[in-house]
């Protein structure tokens, strides 16, 4: 399974469509543990174009703070499940709750 996680200065970005990079986590879903990080420039942003570019990356899971729901569709119309309103925390965090089942979800703070 891959992760991924839009980042801001190595944390995740609360504003999904406007990070300057992604870390994509390679995780063992079964054994509940990280296999690898890779961190990767952001596409430039434009409507409609992070959804396939994750697809293609192999994202199977988004964690996001916010994100609009236009984004969401066509996340799922690829497969890609979305966790949002997700903490600004590093992705070893993140990922650890997203694994244990322990992920603090608040408010989606996109609002388009």
């Amino acid at each position: 399974m891959k992760i991924a996680i839009p980042l801001a200065n190595g944390r995740l970005a609360m504003h999904f469509g406007h990070c300057a990079e992604f870390a994509l986590v390679d995780v063992d879903e079964a054994a509940r543990r990280h296999r690898g990080t890779t961190i990767l420039a952001a596409p430039p942003h434009e409507p409609g174009l992070l959804p396939q570019w994750l697809h293609d990356q192999g994202a199977d899971v988004i964690i996001a703070g916010g994100i609009g729901g236009r984004a969401q569709q066509l996340f799922a119309e690829k497969g890609i499940r979305v966790v949002y309103g997700a903490p600004s925390d590093t992705p070893e965090a993140l990922v650890n709750a997203f694994l244990d089942g322990t992920i603090v979800r608040g408010e989606n703070l996109c609002d388009h």
